[in-house]
């Protein structure tokens, strides 16, 4: 498991030598059509790579009601997957402040917030990335994110409802409303 806290170990000691190691061991290994024709467009390749794999996985825990208990930065790892959850749970209703580690009283990792908190993980491994790679470039991975967790959400939501598709206008209408619904009544999650 390569953890995005392992890029920071490296940035840490300032050693862009080891990170551009840990890219092309990632590129080799999990994301190959993340490779450029430089370290740099490596680097950056990587990052849209991440984000993208990311984005779904924030989508899957909230379309599912999960709530991960410790979302920092050792605890997801470049190929899209999290662990070491921690205190979890499942929302035994909707509640967007709801969360899962009892020691976790400011609601950082709270179920409504555990997309920033994914989207701030990936911001610490692209300043890792920064030894490596123009900053501009980075960033324009990370703005990404957004379009494609709601994307990623949407399309995961639709299919726990059983529904097909629309429009991405209609299908948010539909969802704004569900979850407005299941907020106001807290109806049970798995209903």
């Amino acid at each position: 498991h390569i953890r995005i806290g392992t890029f920071q170990r490296q940035a840490y000691a300032g050693d862009a030598d080891a990170i551009g190691k840990l890219v092309a061991y990632c590129i080799r290994h999990y994301h190959p059509s993340a490779a450029g024709a430089d370290m740099a467009a490596s680097a950056t390749g990587l990052l849209r790579e991440v984000v993208a794999v990311t984005a779904d996985l924030a989508a899957s825990w909230m379309s599912a009601g999960f709530v991960h208990g410790v979302l920092n930065t050792d605890n997801m790892v470049v190929t899209g997957e999290s662990f070491d959850y921690g205190p979890w749970r499942f929302l035994p209703y909707s509640d967007p402040g709801f969360t899962a580690a009892y020691f976790d009283e400011q609601g950082l990792y709270a179920f409504g917030r555990q997309p920033s908190a994914a989207l701030w993980n990936l911001s610490q491994l692209a300043s890792c990335l920064t030894l490596v790679a123009d900053v501009s470039s980075l960033e324009k991975e990370l703005e990404r994110f957004d379009g494609l967790y709601r994307a990623a959400f949407r399309a995961r939501m639709l299919g726990v409802l059983g529904l097909k598709p629309v429009s991405e206008e209609r299908d948010l209408v539909l969802l704004k409303s569900l979850f407005a619904w299941m907020n106001e009544t807290r109806a049970a999650w798995p209903q």
